[in-house]
């Protein structure tokens, strides 16, 4: 089977792209695996209080996230392709066993944009290159993610991840 190739939109799509010092197995286990995620997925001061996985085309990919005010958002995606140690694919759009989602927002009432993640890995030397594509439907909401701050959160939550990882070994 041909790999699927998710071509850059610049109107509609965000990325994000960096070399990390920890190797590809450590950075996979971080993405997958809910005692890691809990600790670095959302940027200081908001917390990621609980996941849920079901690492599977179709499964659930749940988080909750908390503001630094106390206020709880669930979030709930589906895996669209999942290949190990390479790629990991989820959507919002989607719930588990590719139910169409409800509308819901995503940290906070005035955030409720579509996407779909695509978070691709391979090894570089004794580290990892780490690539996020975040790709939206329109370009309002790939603006209003930007906004947001993208690419700093993805970064800072990037850090915490190699910092949390590096604390494991």
């Amino acid at each position: 089977m041909k790999p699927i190739i998710y071509p850059f939109d610049p109107k509609l799509d965000l990325t994000f792209s960096r070399v990390v010092d920890i190797p590809l197995a450590l950075v996979w286990a971080a993405w997958t695996e809910p005692k890691h995620i809990v600790h670095w997925f959302t940027p200081v001061p908001w917390k990621t209080i609980d996941c849920e996985i079901d690492l599977r085309p179709g499964g659930i990919f749940r988080t909750m996230m908390q503001s630094p005010e106390g206020q709880d958002f669930p979030n709930f995606g589906c895996y669209l392709e999942v290949i190990k140690n390479e790629r990991l694919v989820w959507t919002n759009t989607l719930e588990a066993g590719f139910r169409p989602a409800v509308v819901s927002s995503t940290c906070g009432a005035s955030v409720d944009f579509k996407f779909t993640a695509v978070v691709s890995l391979e090894a570089h030397g004794k580290g990892t290159k780490y690539t996020a594509l975040v790709m939206h439907g329109d370009e309002a909401d790939c603006k209003q993610h930007s906004d947001m701050g993208f690419e700093q959160g993805w970064g800072v939550a990037l850090d915490q991840m190699v910092a949390h990882m590096r604390a494991q070994v």
